[in-house]
């Protein structure tokens, strides 16, 4: 039903109010609604939000926003973790106006004494204010001596108004708004994460990997383990990422098992696929035996904790041929006409070993399963989770399981790895995933960049958290087969800055840039196929890989907090279709202003010479103003304004990231 003074189109809204908004401890969320009345007196409107206590949190002030008169902005940022609503109160606001019919009236000699008059009325109404709208001893006084002003038929007119048009007034006015009228729209629902569901740094690697060594006389190839690969996580803790992620640890199946490049023929020793879940030595519940026991694991995780990191584990809800659950549970999955077992397709790739499971055929069952593998290896410490897959399952499914855990442990996420339509992607956000892959890898180009960074960042960041993978194992983008070094910058520089949350696949360090064939994003001896070793040491010494690049990323991204946001990115613009500008905001709590802006070269092959063109304001700067811009990568100081000159050498530093130290 509508309200006196109409509120219309709130934002953020998911699914008509039955799932809840996202939002960040720490982070500001835009609140927005479309305000109006009748007639030409003015209105005013706020946000109130209720903490998971219930407590009414002190109301925020919406304003206009941009050109549209009638669309106001406020943002709420929340404290505690939990579930939030948030109401949006519309008033006619008396106060306002007064002064905009004074500023009209009184000048032009109409209605002046009456004007005085109401304005006394209204001030004496201000001054009776009790409970959050009393006035402290200060106010009540500035707010006396304006009532008496306007009374004094003795003092000259304009003196009169301009005590009630006092700037320090007028602060105690808005503070404490006379509410006509008021009508209340809501609640909606909006729920509040912990920090690591927005910002961070992912890296990801195979612990078979991680320590494995090849016997120089046979080749034959012996697996790390987890005592080898938690030799690894100094290394990965000192590039300032904050969570280790690992594909799946479980035993992999010997029926259909895939050898090197995903062919048909193994050899004897040739591992599989970890994706390939379960064998005779157990299924999700279960630790492969040659990576260690559950007390190896328990150790590799608490080094981790140590050093700062958090470990995240793969959770692939499907089946090799030879998991303990087709023999238990055979009706968790599709049996084919010819009665076997329908494996997984993704045509033109064929899964034959992997059986995807049926959640229609006994939902019942595979929830109780996989919550009870979930809660298995949260018990062991395992806090996020990489769900593979996602959208090939029911999102009835998600939303029940998510919901399962959020009831007992609030503070475990889930990321989406659903590479879909975008349907389903948000749709999974929507019902609680709490970070999603993008389409960020296959963004390369300069509009495109810029249009997704908005989208992600203005349009879908109420449904979904984007994480940018700069690669992955299943992942090697042309753009980084063909780029050179600088290409492997590029796209760092830009997940980096671009979004609060990012990752990288292990051998991105190494540049790896080798496909299977032209034409394929699959890399050379994929590691899913087979263990890789790598002479980290020896590269490290050589000084031949993006480290200290990766390390420096990081850092800045800790510096500043702009950066761990989502919701405050500024397109500007530039002369040259290769150059991308994009800028970070964001007030810190002493309300100073933590500004980044990143300007990067998108072409890998050759430098380019341009002018940038900075949207001022949106820095917090005036048009005319001059600052320090400080390149927080070689350290560089320049003083730039509104229109600067730059020039991008790919085979020097393909980036600037600057941050604005100081205005002049």
């Amino acid at each position: 039903m509508v309200g006196r003074i109409p509120v219309m189109d709130v934002s953020p809204v998911v699914d008509l109010g039955r799932q809840s908004a996202k939002a960040t401890v720490g982070e500001p969320m835009p609140v927005r609604a479309t305000v109006f009345r009748e007639g030409h007196d003015q209105l005013a409107a706020e946000v109130v939000a209720i903490d998971p206590a219930g407590v009414r949190r002190p109301p925020v002030r919406m304003w206009p926003e941009g050109e549209e008169p009638n669309r106001y902005l406020a943002h709420v940022t929340p404290d505690v973790e939990g579930e939030w609503t948030f109401e949006v109160h519309s008033w006619s606001d008396a106060i306002a106006t007064w002064q905009h019919d004074a500023g009209i009236k009184i000048p032009a000699g109409v209605d002046v004494e009456l004007m005085f008059t109401e304005a006394r009325l209204l001030l004496e109404r201000v001054a009776a204010g009790t409970g959050p709208d009393a006035l402290d001893s200060g106010e009540a006084a500035l707010v006396k001596g304006a009532a008496a002003a306007a009374e004094d038929a003795s003092r000259p007119v304009g003196a009169r108004l301009a005590a009630l048009q006092d700037p320090a007034l007028a602060a105690v006015l808005l503070a404490h708004p006379l509410r006509e009228l008021l009508t209340t729209t809501g609640p909606f629902r909006f729920r509040a994460d912990r920090t690591r569901a927005l910002f961070g740094s992912w890296y990801e690697f195979f612990p078979r990997s991680e320590g494995a060594t090849e016997d120089p006389k046979t080749g034959k190839v012996t697996s790390g383990t987890f005592r080898t690969a938690a030799k690894r996580l100094d290394a990965v803790a000192a590039m300032g990422f904050d969570v280790l992620y690992l594909p799946p640890i479980h035993p992999i199946g010997e029926v259909n098992r895939k050898g090197p490049n995903n062919t048909l023929t193994p050899g004897p020793d040739d591992p599989g696929s970890p994706w390939a879940i379960g064998s005779k030595d157990g299924g999700h519940d279960a630790i492969h035996p040659e990576l260690g026991t559950f007390e190896d694991f328990d150790a590799f995780v608490a080094r981790a904790r140590e050093l700062g990191l958090e470990v995240a584990l793969d959770l692939a809800l499907q089946a090799a041929p030879d998991h303990p659950w087709v023999t238990t549970h055979p009706q968790f999955f599709t049996t084919r006409a010819d009665g076997t077992i329908a494996y997984a397709e993704n045509p033109p790739k064929k899964y034959q070993d992997i059986y995807p499971i049926n959640f229609d055929n006994d939902p019942a069952g595979i929830c109780r399963e996989v919550l009870r593998v979930v809660k298995l290896w949260m018990s062991h410490g395992v806090r996020i989770f990489r769900v593979d897959n996602p959208h090939t399952k029911p999102l009835a499914f998600w939303e029940w399981l998510l919901a399962e855990v959020r009831r007992t442990d609030p503070d475990v996420l889930f990321l989406s790895e659903a590479f879909t339509k975008p349907a389903m992607m948000h749709g999974l956000g929507a019902v609680g995933y709490h970070q999603s892959y993008t389409y960020f890898t296959w963004r390369t180009g300069k509009r495109e960049i810029e249009d997704y960074l908005r989208e992600v960042s203005t349009e879908s960041d109420h449904l979904m958290r984007p994480n940018f993978f700069v690669n992955t194992p299943d992942i090697l983008h042309a753009y980084l087969q063909y780029g050179g070094p600088a290409a492997f910058k590029v796209r760092a520089a830009l997940a980096a800055t671009g979004s609060p949350s990012w990752g990288v696949y292990a051998g991105y360090e190494l540049f790896e840039h080798v496909a299977v064939k032209p034409g394929s994003e699959e890399y050379l001896d994929s590691e899913k196929f087979q263990i890789r070793v790598r002479d980290w040491e020896a590269r490290e010494a050589e000084g031949t890989t993006l480290t200290p690049y990766l390390t420096r990323l990081n850092e800045i991204r800790r510096q500043h907090p702009a950066l761990q946001l989502l919701r405050n990115i500024t397109i500007h613009s530039s002369d040259d279709d290769n150059v991308l500008v994009f800028s970070k905001r964001h007030v810190l709590p002493d309300g100073t202003d933590d500004v980044v802006i990143s300007v990067i070269n998108l072409d890998p092959h050759g430098t380019r010479e341009t002018m940038v063109h900075l949207d001022m304001p949106a820095l917090g700067l005036d048009w005319h103003d001059s600052f320090v811009a400080h390149d927080e990568i070689t350290g560089a100081d320049w003083s730039w304004s509104a229109h600067d000159y730059v020039r991008l050498d790919p085979g020097w530093e393909p980036a600037h990231i600057i941050s604005v130290r100081r205005t002049r």
